[in-house]
């Protein structure tokens, strides 16, 4: 067993950022998880990977044990956090995997600051033009192409948001249990203890609302170009949260610097459903 360090970082947005550490040699690997989760869920792949590569994974702003003293409205901003702790850490030879709505936060690094990313895997990954979250008809069925007009509006979504959030503020297990059987774990489950934890990560976020509005929000159509690091989409062929559409479109933006890879008899979560399949591509593609 590879031993985790805890440890926190203070950024310039005034936050403070958790992270687990993995200590090994000089190849380093950042790990951004998605909504509804933190860097607990990146836990079930930390021992597979060889003792040369030094582990990152960090709860983003206002998930996990992180703070959130400051709301957000893009996932740029949470780009800012990583990108003042990857100096804080004095991080080099950087691969950066992003899960779901990590996936759009690696973009937006990558982006920015093309000269710190070397390789970017992009794991069942939010659509470089975002991830839609329509208005509503009175049977809850969404009215594509109908977009909310504000965040607050979005707030009151009676299908994707305000029962979520209710059910994180009322930490409501068997609710959220379901979501996440329904899904996420479509394949495989984890253990009973693991389940719990992963559960008790989630009901620790805090910004729900703001999350949602950054991914309904995103598109960075504009500077898909200024990615000039290796990509690699991974994504898992009975995913329902991200269809392959959503991931060949980003893929053929990036263009030659880009390559998807279907991950079989995985969902959205492939750290549950196949982490020695997920972790042998990446070493391959960083390798």
């Amino acid at each position: 067993m590879r031993k985790q360090n805890f440890a926190t970082v203070e950024v310039s947005s005034g936050e403070t950022l958790f992270y687990r550490e993995i200590v090994g040699g000089d190849e380093n690997i950042l790990l951004l998880h998605g909504n509804m989760s933190s860097s607990k869920h990146w836990e079930p792949i930390f021992n597979l990977f060889p003792e040369e590569y030094s582990l990152y994974a960090v709860d983003l702003r206002g998930m996990g044990k992180s703070t959130y003293y400051n709301r957000f409205d893009t996932l740029q901003e949470l780009a800012e956090d990583i990108k003042v702790f990857i100096d804080r850490k004095n991080l080099n030879n950087l691969t950066v995997v992003g899960w779901s709505t990590g996936g759009g936060v690696a973009m937006e690094l990558a982006a920015n600051y093309p000269d710190l990313v070397k390789n970017l895997i992009l794991l069942d990954s939010v659509s470089y033009l975002g991830y839609p979250i329509w208005k509503k008809d009175e049977q809850g069925n969404p009215l594509i192409g109908e977009a909310y007009s504000s965040k607050e509006e979005m707030a009151k979504d009676p299908v994707q948001v305000a029962p979520m959030v209710m059910a994180i503020e009322n930490h409501n297990r068997e609710l959220m249990k379901t979501v996440w059987d329904m899904s996420i774990y479509v394949h495989k489950k984890p253990s009973e203890e693991a389940y719990n934890e992963f559960l008790d990560a989630t009901f620790e976020q805090r910004n729900l609302v703001d999350i949602d509005w950054a991914l309904a929000t995103f598109d960075i159509s504009n500077k898909i170009n200024d990615i000039t690091a290796s990509v690699l989409a991974l994504w898992g062929d009975s995913d329902l949260v991200v269809t392959r559409d959503m991931v060949e479109e980003t893929v053929k933006a990036i263009g030659s610097r880009g390559q998807l890879e279907v991950l079989p008899q995985c969902g959205h979560s492939p750290l549950v459903d196949c982490p020695e399949l997920l972790v042998e591509k990446i070493l391959a593609f960083i390798g």
